[in-house]
């Protein structure tokens, strides 16, 4: 179990850091290279190295870190967040997480998030996915959390979602794709809905280009979500998930981050690539996240 903890981490990290290149281009599957890029001059990550990682990792280490010592809190996550954004330091934001910031920074009030579906609410599932063995809290906990930035119900059933494919992924659960699109039809309907058809796609045999036309690869997790999952489906070797989810284009750095966190959850940290993690920025760091959390998690579980 251990291994899947820094595995899930470390995943999401090396996904995080592939499709950084790639945000907000075009779909680039017929043209992909394996391994790290820099992005083109002018790319809003034109400031990152090669193995570098945006801030979705970002914001997946934050909230790792103040689980791990025992002291999360959405307020503590709240000024945190805000002063990274402050000193300028989080990588081409998500724009709902700008937004409360500047907010807050305007305002000196403390405030709810906005109402908004970007997937930048979907980063925080993962710490909260690895630390608490219960699954219900686990979701009930990252929601909780979601709110500091993002209010809107879809958002708080994405993170649901991906909180319920992680912990199926982690037990080794039969079929978690399929639990996890039970927790989505659950929550919310055309969330739900454009997962199964997303599945239903892979099923049928469609390619991955015509997919993605279908599905979409924008910001918003009605989107980023379900192709995520058809990739999921569809790719079973570890190099192909990652080097196809990397090159989605769009929101392809999330898509990937979330990709490499569910390959990382099923199959632990031997299954990654070794170049890759050699490559990655903070790669002891973050396996260090993974052990603690795991030690937080069995704490918890022995007390169940």
């Amino acid at each position: 179990m251990l291994k899947k903890f820094k595995g899930c981490l470390l995943g999401a990290a090396i996904g995080d850091a592939l499709g950084m290149p790639n945000e907000s281009t075009s779909p680039n599957l017929n043209k992909m290279k394996y391994g790290y890029r820099r992005p083109y001059k002018g790319h809003p990550n034109e400031g990152l190295n090669a193995g570098q990682y945006t801030d979705d990792t970002q914001i997946m280490i934050l909230v790792s870190t103040l689980l791990a010592d025992g002291k999360f809190t959405e307020e503590r996550y709240t000024a945190a967040l805000r002063e990274l954004y402050s000193r300028e330091a989080l990588r081409f934001p998500d724009g709902s997480i700008s937004a409360v910031c500047q907010q807050k920074e305007q305002e000196q009030v403390p405030r709810k998030g906005v109402k908004s579906t970007t997937a930048g609410c979907l980063p925080i599932a993962v710490p909260f996915a690895l630390a608490f063995p219960d699954m219900n809290e686990a979701c009930e906990r990252a929601v909780r959390a979601c709110n500091v930035t993002h209010t809107h119900p879809a958002a708080h059933a994405a993170v649901s979602t991906f909180v319920t494919l992680l912990y199926h992924a982690l037990n080794e659960t039969p079929d978690p794709l399929g639990k996890a699109l039970g927790k989505a039809q659950f929550e919310d309907e055309v969330l739900g809905g454009k997962i199964r058809n997303a599945l239903v796609l892979e099923k049928e045999g469609m390619d991955t280009q015509t997919a993605l036309l279908k599905i979409g690869n924008d910001v918003s997790v009605f989107q980023t979500l379900p192709i995520a999952f058809f990739l999921i489906s569809r790719y079973l070797d570890p190099r192909d998930l990652l080097t196809v989810s990397a090159n989605t284009g769009g929101n392809t750095d999330t898509i990937a981050f979330l990709c490499g966190a569910y390959l990382g959850a099923q199959n632990g940290m031997d299954v990654l690539p070794e170049d890759l993690l050699e490559g990655l920025e903070d790669r002891q760091r973050i396996e260090l996240l993974g052990q603690r959390l795991y030690s937080g998690y069995s704490r918890k579980l022995g007390q169940v």
